[in-house]
């Protein structure tokens, strides 16, 4: 990847801020409008709209003969536009400030730019470096008075990182479509992502409940008989009760806590306890702090984001992003609100902390502000580049801002904004008491052991403004008990025994929050990774999402079979393990402590040995025929499970394909699917789909190469041209019953989708291979008199008329044929042709302009037909109706323009 190139681009030290003609790049148009009125007059603010350069598409693009790994970067397909544009620009721009965000793909699409902008020395003098972590007036101006040059180590921690998965993704997934269907790929992170899920869902399966009981006792102080509580019983004697609950990961005996095994040790306590002596033996009165937690990283941010709000990833990271490249806020401008959003360190610099306790002291008192300001440290003070995220400026409350901000940008903001000042105020404060029960039986003469907490908040502290959200609410959590004063209470009177049955649960499935949280406690992945993770392992089907905003990830069949596949054949590569030491590696090259070719050739030799003996020996899914108990329904031979395009299928074993009268039954492999019928599946929720880049809810648009998902703001300004493909499978509709039978063998016919649109067919393709046609009726083809007239579409969409008999006949019309003779020249037929004044009827043989003629031509459209072969000309066109009204965003959908469509839908 050369780091000596990057020596190339460095310009002498000392230079600062430009006062002649500079141009800005920045990566996306938003941003570039927020901070060109920053930078005044003598800039020319460009966007590079994300990355110009990378690996090529149809190739490896990696050097390994001689293992330099030297990637070969090429401008990326469709940018080549941008990069010629940006070329202009800088040949007369006096100096040149890279600026896209601060992080490792920032530093990759600024030395990218340094190397198409910079091609001879005089020109990479003028290249300078600039980064701000929040998009202010004052950040802004501060960066570029501190330019500096590319940092090669975060070049080289991206590039290793881009070479990784290119390794990963071009040398597995061809394995996969030999072996099981094409179409497939394989990540080296999104796979142990995926692993993940099918190992909870596996866990899940096998999960056997056991059974507990628990008991409560409903309690009063003896002369108090109206100030009831609830006490819970721990043990017997001093002995703990508690049931035997399995081994965790480690072999470790696990138990639950306070519960008995059965009904019979419950009724045994009952029992006993139906003539007992209960007292306090002890109480103990304490004061508990709840401390404010730490600003937001970008992973916290997602998971707070689902919990509270029941938004996915993709729209948290979406909606922070036009957060941080700035919005209108009325006399301000566009403002950048919050800072960089893709970090892992909850530092925040000196000035924004006087900000936030400057609010507190000011509008909730001195009682709410620390002595001294908190301060908070990460998990790896090496990862400490940038801030947490926060509020650009603390004073700018939420409720300033509301009514230039969507509602989506404002629940966001609002959170963000709360947990930032929440954490430089004090903790909150609570009176916590712990009384121990005893309860004497007079039958057996043992003791039962109780145990109540309560807590009643003394102060609230940061809980003013930030509420905090439970992963899991404790069962001994006592801010659920409010106790009566129990000083100097010693006997207690009985209400009632109040016992349970309970089995335990399996551990739930995975949402995003919590997958989330897994990925960054595993160390797999970075915070500006989990939302690609979680977008591809759902663009590929290999797992399903069900439960609304908030729903669950479920395994689908080809994602067990592809998540099997690779971690048989690479146990070492998609180890959990290894993925998040390869992690730790890439910091370390960011850091500059380790060389990005030691870090491959330690991988690729792993990797190599893998890769050849998995393409010797994994198993080939395509060829499976698995004999089961199961008969056929038809000949009551044994069925047999195979794989098809859509997962495994039950077949009758007596299919023969040379013989068609051979049987050839089948039918669905139900038990393969993912199970929703759990209650968790069947929640409703929130199921559009969210911009990724600006958080607004997407939108089918249509394409030449069919349905595409889009933002709303495609053509906005600036605009935001997230697109999404569809694969077939989504884009098709389940086939609907039309109510008729086939002409042909009786089945029912069905509305189907197909490439070029909707036609109706047999349901019982493939036997019966009859397609209803939309016929003219009463007209035969002009051209050989035999075929009937169908209506057909071509393959860019627009509808057209052909004779039946095709290929025999070569009969087409793009206006549609009617039955009627002409009354001028005689012609067997008239056209219908629609225009803006109206419907009219035409003679094929009108005359057309010197346009008409020219393109008719060069489309290479079929003549009129005219008998004899003379050429006749006629006027004949006759009105007979009004034109339709246009199409609107409501009717046919939203518009898209052409040169953009054709850009958009360029493979990927």
């Amino acid at each position: 990847m050369g780091t000596d190139k990057l020596v190339d681009i460095e310009r002498e030290p000392g230079q600062g801020m430009a006062t002649t003609k500079s141009l800005v790049i920045v990566e996306s148009p938003a941003k570039a409008k927020t901070i060109e009125k920053y930078l005044g007059k003598g800039f020319d603010v460009r966007a590079s709209v994300g990355h110009i350069m990378d690996l090529p598409k149809n190739e490896l693009g990696v050097e390994l003969k001689e293992r330099t790994f030297e990637p070969e970067l090429i401008v990326s397909p469709g940018k080549e536009k941008v990069v010629e544009q940006l070329k202009k620009a800088a040949a007369k721009a006096d100096e040149i400030y890279l600026a896209p965000d601060p992080d490792r793909e920032g530093e990759a699409i600024a030395y990218h730019l340094a190397i198409q902008l910079g091609t001879n020395a005089k020109e990479r003098k003028k290249i300078h470096r600039v980064t701000f972590n929040e998009i202010t007036k004052k950040a802004v101006q501060e960066a570029f008075k501190h330019a500096r040059d590319i940092d090669q180590n975060l070049v080289a921690a991206q590039q290793t990182r881009r070479v990784l998965d290119r390794l990963v993704g071009y040398q597995i997934s061809p394995l996969l479509w030999d072996k099981v269907r094409r179409g497939l790929s394989a990540g080296r992170v999104q796979t142990v992502a995926l692993r993940l899920i099918v190992e909870r869902e596996r866990e899940i399966r096998a999960f056997q409940p056991v059974e507990y009981w628990t008991l409560e006792a409903l309690l009063h102080p003896e002369k108090q008989s109206d100030q009831k509580f609830k006490a819970k019983f721990i043990g017997i004697g001093g002995e703990p009760a508690r049931v035997a609950n399995g081994t965790d990961k480690d072999g470790k005996e696990q138990f639950i806590a306070s519960a008995l095994p059965d009904k019979n040790s419950m009724d045994a306590v009952l029992a006993a306890l139906e003539k007992a002596d209960w007292s306090i033996t002890s109480v103990q009165a304490r004061e508990q702090q709840r401390r404010p937690l730490a600003p937001f990283i970008t992973s916290q941010l997602q998971r707070d984001a689902a919990n509270k709000l029941g938004f996915n990833v993709r729209r948290t990271m979406g909606v922070a992003q036009r957060l941080y490249e700035g919005v209108d806020i009325g006399d301000e401008g566009t403002t950048g609100l919050i800072t960089y959003m893709r970090t892992d360190s909850p530092r925040v610099a000196p000035e924004a902390v006087t900000g936030a306790r400057e609010w507190v002291a000011k509008e909730l008192g001195q009682e709410y502000l620390p002595e001294t300001p908190n301060s908070y440290k990460g998990k790896k003070d090496a990862q400490d580049a940038h801030e947490a995220i926060r509020p650009t400026d603390a004073s700018r409350t939420p409720e300033s801002i509301a009514r230039y901000l969507s509602d989506e940008q404002l629940k966001l903001y609002t959170l963000i904004w709360r947990r930032f000042v929440a954490s430089q105020m004090v903790p909150a404060v609570y009176d916590v008491t712990t009384a121990n029960i005893a309860a004497i039986s007079t039958k057996t003469r043992k003791t039962y052991d109780f145990r109540v907490s309560g807590s009643v908040m003394r102060f609230d502290g940061f809980l003013k403004v930030y509420e905090v959200s439970e992963d899991k609410k404790d069962d001994d959590d006592e801010s659920a008990n409010r106790l009566p004063n129990l000083d100097g209470v010693k006997a207690l009177g009985l209400d009632e025994l109040l016992p349970e049955d309970h089995f335990t649960q399996p551990p739930p499935r995975y949402n995003e929050s919590s997958l989330v949280k897994e990925l960054e406690e595993r160390g797999i992945g970075r915070p500006s990774t989990y939302a690609s993770i979680i977008n591809t392992i759902q663009d590929r089907e290999y797992v399903v999402k069900h439960g609304g905003s908030r729903g669950r990830f479920y395994p689908t069949e080809i994602g067990v079979v592809v998540c099997d596949l690779l971690v048989e054949n690479f146990p070492y590569i998609f180890d959990t393990a290894y993925t998040a030491k390869l992690e730790t590696e890439l910091d370390d090259i960011e850091e500059g402590t380790e060389k990005w070719t030691d870090l491959l050739n330690g991988f690729y030799d792993h990797f190599e040995g893998e890769l050849k003996d998995a393409g010797k020996k994994m198993r080939n899914i395509k060829r499976m025929e698995e004999v089961t108990g199961e008969k056929c329904d038809v000949c009551g031979s044994p069925l047999v499970l195979k794989w098809g395009k859509f997962g495994t299928f039950y077949a009758c074993s007596a299919y023969n394909k040379k013989d068609p009268a051979s049987c050839t039954f089948t039918k669905e492999n139900i038990a393969s699917k993912p199970d929703l019928n759990t209650p968790e599946a069947q929640e409703a929720g929130d199921t559009e789909e969210y911009c990724e880049n600006c958080g607004k809810v997407m939108v089918m648009r249509r394409g030449l190469f069919g349905p595409f998902m889009a933002c709303p703001d495609y053509n906005a300004d600036p605009p935001c041209k997230t697109f999404r493909k569809l694969s077939s499978k989504q884009q098709q509709k389940p086939p609907e019953p039309t109510g008729e039978p086939c002409p042909v063998c009786g089945k029912p016919l069905v509305l189907r989708q197909g490439a070029y649109g909707e036609f109706v067919s047999c349901s019982g393709y493939p036997k019966c291979k009859y397609v209803k046609q939309n016929l003219i009726e009463g007209m035969k083809c002009p051209k050989c008199g035999e075929g009937d007239l169908a209506e057909r579409r071509a393959r860019r969409g627009n509808v057209f008329w052909g004779c039946t008999n095709y290929p025999k006949c070569d009969f087409t019309s793009n206006l549609k044929p009617v039955a009627k003779k002409c009354p001028k020249c005689g012609s067997p037929y008239l056209l219908e042709k629609t225009l803006k004044s109206g419907v009219f009827l035409v003679c094929p043989n009108l005359k057309k302009s010197a346009e008409e003629e020219a393109a008719t031509k060069r489309r290479g459209k079929k003549a009129p037909i005219v008998e004899d072969g003379a050429k006749v000309v006629c006027s004949y066109s006759k009105c007979i109706g009004d034109a339709p009204p246009p199409p609107t965003a409501e009717t046919h959908g939203p518009v898209v323009e052409k040169k953009e469509e054709n850009e958009a839908l360029q493979p990927a």
